[in-house]
């Protein structure tokens, strides 16, 4: 098992970051299989599915970014 205590903290500041722009996905969480495998390699964040109106919001929010 993993020693990543901040993956979980990054997790959440994704969903802060995200709610701050009206944003949720509330699949986002840290992916399971790869905190508990036995790779070498970090584990993920799993951000999971949205409808449409979702990812036109992170459209718009990463666009607003860069700009």
């Amino acid at each position: 098992m993993h020693d990543h205590p901040d993956v979980q903290d990054c997790a959440e500041e994704l969903r802060a970051a995200l709610a701050a722009h009206g944003i949720t996905l509330p699949s986002l969480g840290v992916d399971l299989p790869t905190f508990a495998g036995r790779y070498r390699t970090p584990p993920l964040i799993a951000l999971g599915n949205c409808n449409l109106a979702t990812a036109r919001a992170l459209v718009a929010a990463l666009r607003k970014g860069v700009a």
